[in-house]
């Protein structure tokens, strides 16, 4: 297998920030509010939480350094998350917190070695899971991040914003295809 370390972490990491970074200046202000559902956050609420979810795993690997997840106060942690989620904020001091958390983040990754990123994590009993790599943990950060983007990709839809990465797709396509007509 490729060896894939700390630098590709950090740029893949950086790769997908900075398309969450794309779609939400992509939204204007008055849409921020915007919820699809009553069930669902609204495009602000979702992107502070995309910013700020990594401190989970910051805690547990940057600043804990935890082998075991036992003993960490969960509900503390998700509390913690929610309070500071839930403060209102502007597009640009979204955009803003999206920059500067996922600096931290990146940063982070940069620096961790190998051994490192192959250290294993315990769980408790009641979890009934297997240890997990750090590598594996940490990754979680990145595949949570795209799976909101998803869902920011859906509301821009609603809003009959066409998402970047689409336009850059059919601006390559229609390059393609006039190249070809010539």
């Amino acid at each position: 297998m490729a060896d894939y370390g700390s630098k590709e972490l950090a740029q893949s990491f950086r790769t997908v920030r900075k398309n969450t970074l794309e779609a939400a200046r992509d939204i204007p202000q008055d849409k921020y509010d915007f919820c699809p559902t009553p069930d669902c956050r609204s495009v602000e609420k979702l992107l502070a939480h995309i910013a700020l979810s990594y401190r989970f795993q910051h805690r547990v690997h940057a600043v804990e350094k935890r082998s075991s997840m036992v003993g960490f106060d969960f509900p503390a942690m998700m509390s913690e998350l929610g309070a500071k989620e839930a403060d209102p904020r502007t597009k640009s001091q979204v955009i803003a917190m999206l920059e500067g958390e996922g600096e931290i983040w990146a940063t982070f990754l940069d620096g961790v070695s190998a051994e490192f990123l192959a250290e294993t994590v315990s769980f408790p009993p009641e979890f009934s899971q297997p240890p997990k790599s750090r590598l594996e943990m940490i990754l979680s950060v990145k595949e949570h991040e795209m799976h909101h983007r998803g869902q920011v990709m859906l509301v821009q839809r609603m809003l009959g914003i066409v998402p970047h990465l689409t336009r850059e797709r059919e601006a390559r396509m229609a390059q393609t295809r006039e190249a070809e007509a010539s």
